[in-house]
């Protein structure tokens, strides 16, 4: 029996990209990916994740299950019993999926950046972090803890190429998404992060454009004005008052 279901992406252009995944005796989940191909050359293993999360994490990015697959050590794919070779498997358009309610954002970002970039990244992600930490109480302390202020470090701590992905719930508070969204917002060369709701729409930086999102954290853009400019998603207000006052008195 396969102990791996493949997943694949096609864009626009034609081309397309593939992910798989399995479960291990010990709990962990590891991951392959790349082009498609009959070789999957990129690898990770993670702990503290189901494999049903992050299969459903895929799919609300369009991924679309090819079906079960062998993978060696080499990341070389077979299809058990066919044929056909990984890069021309014949599958089914997906059945339309009614649309379900927003209960959770699924964020995924995939780095094969150069090692320059990834420093800078990891860089960049302390600097955000300790900024959010900075913040008064009200808004740094959310009513649930997210774990994926500890993901980033440790992830970027190591300057590899990594894959990452996970969710945020709206109990955790809004600074899980602010903070994810001003590094997308840096466009580092290498680095796709994407965010998307569970009915599979991309999220953008501008915050304007996301009302629904800011209703499911229970908040509004001026709520969350002074923590967005902090984090350079909103430029700073200007104050007319306080400008003019600073000026002497031109009459005459």
């Amino acid at each position: 029996m396969a102990a791996w279901n493949l997943y694949r992406h096609r864009n626009p252009d034609g081309s397309s990209k593939d992910w798989a995944v399995r479960s291990n005796s010990d709990g962990s989940i590891t991951t392959r990916w790349g082009k498609t191909a009959s070789c999957l050359p990129s690898v990770s293993n993670r702990s503290g994740v189901r494999q049903f999360d992050i299969e459903k994490q895929k799919q609300a990015k369009g991924y679309v299950l090819v079906g079960a697959v062998d993978i060696d050590v080499n990341g070389n794919v077979t299809f058990p019993g066919k044929s056909l070779p990984a890069t021309q498997p014949q599958t089914p358009d997906p059945e339309p999926m009614p649309t379900p309610p927003v209960e959770t954002l699924y964020w995924t970002i995939e780095c094969r950046a150069k090692q320059v970039v990834r420093v800078e990244l990891g860089i960049e992600v302390r600097r955000l972090i300790g900024v959010i930490q900075a913040l008064p109480e009200g808004h740094a302390t959310p009513e649930l803890e997210w774990n994926g202020w500890q993901q980033w470090i440790d992830t970027t701590l190591n300057a590899e190429t990594f894959e990452l992905s996970g969710q945020i719930k709206s109990v955790q508070g809004v600074l899980p998404w602010l903070f994810l969204l001003a590094l997308k917002a840096k466009g580092f060369k290498g680095v796709d992060i994407d965010i998307a709701t569970e009915t599979a729409r991309d999220l953008s930086v501008d915050l304007k454009a996301e009302q629904d999102v800011l209703v499911f954290f229970a908040t509004d853009l001026d709520s969350i004005r002074d923590t967005a400019e902090v984090l350079g998603l909103l430029k700073p207000r200007l104050n007319l008052a306080a400008t003019m006052s600073d000026k002497d008195d031109c009459w005459f």
